[in-house]
Formats: C-alpha cells, structure tokens, sequence
C-alpha cells in the first residue's frame, strides 16, 4: 500500500500549522520548508480549506492557519479525504466487467479488510500526536 504524494503533502501542511498556530503561514513558506513544489501545495490547501481543515486569510499579510485543534484532527479522516473515493482495485469499481475473475476472487474482501485496518490505525492518532515533540521538527522546518 502507497499514500499518494498529496496525501503526504495534506499531512505536512498540516503538521507545519501546527508546530506555531498563532501566527499565519503561507504556501511559498511552506514549500521552502519542506523543499517541495508550491503549485502541489496550492492544491492541497484548498481541499484543506474547502474542507474546514485549515482556514485561509486574504490580503496583504495573509496565510493560512488551522480551524481547529490539533487533538480534533484525527489523521484517518484527513487521509480518507486526500485519497479520495476511487476504490482501491479495479475490481471494486461500479463497473461490474472490469474483473473476469470477480464473481470468485477472494482477494477484493482482503484487500477491504487491509485498508480498513489502515484507516483504523490512522483513526487512532490526531495531528497533535505528530507535533507532540516540536522541537525537532522546528529546528528543521522553520529555522532554515
């Protein structure tokens, strides 16, 4: 199993807004920080926003921050929603031909029950669990 790189990027935007939630960061920042592409980030950021995530300031002097707690933000559902609703195999696809084998294979019910068991694991940590020892991760990312 591979995350996709914008579900990568969703927890690193996130996990920066988090090590300093009073100020506003803005994307070019955090593509610095990170040494990763801004038009990748701008995508990110919006899902983020239009989700009500992170919330974003316009104008002069502003960024975007988090809209709630980093112990509200349960990393399950911030990756359910970044990998989006495609399933997993073809064969789990509305569309019943795509899979020859389907009406006997036993893989799809597996496959199920392992991401299930992904989500779940993920389910049982927030964003504050990956900021919980900042000082590391300032060091790197906001003292370049």
């Amino acid at each position: 199993m591979k995350l996709t790189t914008f579900s990568d990027y969703t927890l690193r935007v996130l996990m920066f807004l988090a090590l300093n939630r009073e100020r506003l960061a803005t994307i070019p920042e955090i593509a610095a920080a990170y040494d990763i592409s801004e038009n990748h980030l701008m995508k990110v950021v919006h899902q983020l926003a239009r989700s009500g995530v992170i919330e974003s300031v316009r104008g002069k002097g502003g960024g975007i921050r988090l809209a709630r707690e980093p112990e509200a933000i349960r990393l399950g559902q911030i990756v359910r929603a970044s990998e989006g609703s495609a399933p997993i195999v073809e064969c789990l696809s509305d569309d019943a031909a795509t899979c020859r084998i389907a009406p006997a294979c036993r893989l799809t019910n597996i496959l199920v029950r392992a991401f299930d068991a992904l989500y779940a694991a993920l389910d049982d940590y927030t964003l504050a669990d990956l900021v919980k020892t900042p000082r590391a991760l300032e060091a790197i990312l906001l003292h370049r």
